[in-house]
């Protein structure tokens, strides 16, 4: 009881949207559905495994603001790919293919794009901020291309059913297929980072990357896979992503990337490096999904939701930073 005080103390913005929840709750109709429930477990699922690859590079003391196009790009491929033999405006110049040799191709796509992107870093030395910009925009172009600016559809209903579906009655009690990939994603990022070599290096190279590389940390070569493991996370976000939207554009998951930025800090991955957990990311996930449904059932104009998201990133960040001057 008193860590979880302690937690709620040392991130009020949580404590704050919970309660809001609790009174939502119980004050508005069909908020405490399952319907509801489900849409959030969704929703959820899809920023979470987008998190997970932007808190290594944040505790790395770096961050990736290409995040959002990479899930846009893999999405868009995996659609183009995953199209249906008979479909009358299909693009791919393939015969039908496996949905999971599908996925298979993206990860390895989304594994290249994030080596890059670590290897600009760490060896080029050029700032994250800086890297992953420049790399966001080329992935957009790439995308562009790739589309020809056009929406995808005509997905194989395997795909769509597999990913996107759900067990139990819609009108009812229902869990959708989405909540396995977060509790697999979930529990493979807890051992890497609380169990593996690479896990302690990351921390310590956000702690101090010199005194790191001192005691004998390849920080470069950490970083590389750092960010290589998030590109990872993207494509397999897009290929998820793409099923559940019933279709794919180059608009995909555009700005998704501060989403996860925001879900990371709200949950405590601080930006000053060396510090987070995976409970910590599924938790601001969570919140700031739980935000966003708020807004909805409170029928505030859609267009405010961005500079409520905004404020609530800066106020978060805000009190990281203030949290590590007190420990300083």
């Amino acid at each position: 009881m008193k860590k979880v005080l302690k937690y709620f103390k040392e991130n009020p913005i949580v404590a704050l949207l919970l309660a809001a929840t609790l009174v939502m709750g119980v004050s508005v109709e069909n908020f405490a559905s399952w319907g509801n429930l489900s849409n959030l477990i969704a929703n959820t699922t899809i920023r979470f495994v987008i998190a997970l690859g932007v808190s290594g590079c944040l505790i790395t003391k770096g961050t990736d603001l290409s995040a959002g196009r990479q899930v846009g790009l893999a999405g868009c491929i995996a659609g183009i790919l995953i199209q249906r033999g008979d479909y009358t405006g299909r693009v791919s110049p393939f015969p039908e293919m496996n949905m999971w040799l599908i996925l298979l191709i993206v990860v390895v796509i989304g594994a290249f794009i994030g080596y890059l992107n670590g290897t600009v870093i760490s060896r080029l030395h050029v700032p994250p901020f800086i890297a992953t910009l420049g790399m966001q925009t080329i992935v957009y172009g790439i995308c562009l291309v790739v589309t020809n600016a056009q929406p995808i559809g005509g997905f194989q209903q395997k795909y769509i059913d597999v990913i996107a579906g759900r067990w139990g009655n819609p009108r009812e009690f229902n869990l959708p297929h989405l909540l396995v990939v977060m509790v697999i994603m979930g529990c493979i990022f807890w051992f890497i980072y609380n169990k593996t070599t690479h896990g302690k290096y990351m921390y310590a190279i956000g702690g101090n990357e010199v005194a790191a590389e001192v005691s004998g940390v390849n920080t470069g070569r950490s970083l590389r896979l750092i960010y290589m493991t998030a590109g990872i996370m993207y494509a397999i976000a897009g290929y998820l992503l793409a099923a559940k939207s019933g279709g794919a554009s180059s608009g995909l998951a555009q700005g998704y990337e501060l989403e996860a930025i925001a879900g990371c800090t709200i949950g405590g991955v601080s930006t000053t490096g060396g510090i987070g957990t995976v409970s910590g990311v599924l938790i601001g996930v969570l919140v700031f999904e739980l935000l966003k449904i708020i807004l909805q059932f409170l029928g505030v104009n859609p267009y405010y939701n961005y500079v409520v998201q905004g404020l609530v990133i800066v106020i978060a960040v805000a009190l990281d930073i203030r949290k590590y001057v007190k420990k300083k």
